[in-house]
């Protein structure tokens, strides 16, 4: 008889219009273990976890549970059933407590009214028993990012969840709080439950799965014995071809100052410091990394730099001009290309083609015109080229943006900022919920753009991404810099973290001066 406690077999997931996601996808889960699920975007990995959660229907195939067939018509049937999800994005009320988060929807009642003082026992004794302690009357918009996860496992724990499906469980996590939460996953595999776990982290597969599922365009390529397969061969397997994990960078010399932040500070709505006393300049033929927890002040002095925010004290030289004067059209024109953090929102217009996207930075070029038209047959050249150079995978440069998946998403905003040859390039969070596949092209992209002698800025929350490509290392904490580190390459990312939680700091007078020497 099977110790299998799920078994999916031969899934199918054929969409209305006719994108096949799932591809008779078997997958076995043995009750107490931690089982990864791997592949590059689009290879139907959150397609089979919806549909285990109950999100999506599968068009054809079986699903067994305990030696049973059953039918996950919806969420609620896949909680009954001890199925909890985690997702990558949290699914928490900012202003509400937690024990308000917590219960949402299963508020334990006395007479009428909610019992708060049970709900907070409750909590308590469930974050005592896996060692998943969070204060129930805090808000959640004054938690860290890693007591967000820990509220968001208890709150699946709560609802009796056996099975927990992870989704990029670790991407915004410093080393520490990775190291805590891999701790805290092993007590519940003790205590026996089991775990499904989704991530492009094939180091933390390797340090924490026992067995690891591939994926490739829709079809299962085995499952392994994590013990038994190197981090070279899952992302062989992952993409169909030899991954680059290493990169061998040039020695390269800094060149003019392009970018030059003075004395920068800001406050919320609130009247809270975002940015304070920001000072840095950024070289061409260099790439300076900065690192940090978000929500310390990153995405505000990005905002500034790109001219998404106005108010604020110092001032943003670029090319030796001060931005305040300068709109978004200017500074793209004066040679400033930005990767942006939310590609959906930001890098794409996602109901428009891919060919459109493409030149959405070029309409005025006659790289795409004749005369004052636009030239169809030199946009359909450009956006053709471009997807072959990038390897964006569609069926056509006509195809909408938004039917691609994410890493060919990234793809597109990468192809259209890198082509154009920038004086710098303000790259945020670039490979952010990517493949590793994608995530080579697009390191190696921004490496051609350091040698060619573009300036980069590059904003990473994913610690060896900005160790491995930074000529040198900021760390944000609270808004400013607390480290500088020179050669990033050979520090590690336990001393980072420390950084990072603001737990170790360097004096601000000391990374002014390293700063200058860059």
């Amino acid at each position: 008889m099977s110790n299998n406690v799920l078994e999916l077999r031969n899934i199918m997931k054929v969409y209305s219009n006719g994108v096949v996601a799932n591809k008779n996808v078997s997958f076995e889960l043995k009750e107490g273990e931690i089982h990864a699920v791997v592949g590059e975007n689009g290879a139907g990995k959150s397609t089979l976890m919806k549909i285990l959660f109950g999100m999506e229907r599968p068009s054809s195939g079986e699903i067994i549970f305990k030696g049973s067939k059953v039918e996950i018509e919806n969420s609620n049937k896949a909680i009954d059933m001890g199925i909890g999800m985690v997702h990558q994005h949290f699914m928490l009320v900012p202003s509400f407590t937690v024990v308000q988060n917590m219960i949402l929807g299963i508020e334990p009642k006395k007479g009428i009214n909610i019992d708060y003082n049970k709900a907070t026992q409750m909590i308590k004794e469930l974050g005592d028993k896996y060692n998943l302690r969070v204060d129930p009357e805090m808000k959640v918009k004054d938690l860290s990012v890693g007591m967000k996860q820990k509220v968001e496992i208890l709150k699946a724990l709560l609802r009796g969840a056996k099975i927990l499906i992870l989704d990029e469980p670790t991407a915004v996590l410093t080393p520490q709080e990775t190291e805590e939460l891999f701790v805290q996953l092993m007590k519940l595999k003790d205590n026996g439950h089991t775990i499904i776990f989704i991530s492009h982290k094939l180091k933390e597969v390797k340090s924490i799965c026992d067995k690891v599922t591939i994926i490739r365009k829709g079809v299962t390529y085995g499952t392994y014995n994590v013990a038994d397969v190197t981090q070279s061969q899952i992302s062989n397997l992952m993409v169909g071809r030899n991954v680059v994990l290493k990169y061998d960078k040039s020695k390269s010399e800094a060149g003019k100052a392009v970018l030059n932040v003075k004395g920068v500070s800001c406050k919320g709505a609130e009247g809270k410091e975002l940015l304070k006393d920001i000072q840095f300049t950024a070289n061409k033929g260099k790439i300076l990394g900065i690192a940090g927890v978000e929500g310390n002040g990153q995405r505000e002095l990005i905002n500034v730099i790109t001219g998404g925010r106005r108010n604020y004290d110092g001032e943003v030289l670029f090319n030796d001009k001060n931005i305040r004067s300068m709109n978004v059209k200017a500074l793209r024109k004066s040679g400033m290309s930005y990767i942006p953090e939310d590609r959906m929102t930001q890098g794409v217009a996602a109901s428009a083609a891919i060919s459109e996207n493409l030149a959405a930075n070029r309409y005025e070029s006659q790289e795409i015109k004749s005369g004052i038209l636009m030239d169809v047959k030199k946009l359909s050249k450009l956006a053709n080229k471009l997807v072959e150079d990038y390897d964006i995978v569609c069926k056509s440069i006509a195809q909408k943006v938004e039917s691609l998946s994410g890493g060919n998403i990234q793809k597109v905003v990468v192809a259209r900022e890198c082509s154009i040859e920038p004086d710098i390039l303000i790259a945020e969070q670039p490979t952010r919920g990517v493949d590793v596949g994608a995530a080579e092209i697009i390191h190696k992209e921004i490496l051609k753009l350091r040698d060619r002698g573009a300036a980069v800025l590059l904003v990473s929350a994913d610690l060896s991404e900005a160790m491995e490509l930074s000529d040198a290392l900021l760390v944000m904490y609270e808004g400013e810099f607390v480290a500088y580190i020179d050669n990033p390459s050979e520090t590690t990312e336990e001393e980072l973290g420390l950084y990072m939680l603001g737990v170790k700091k360097q004096s601000r007078e000391e990374i002014r001066r390293a700063v200058n020497e860059f």
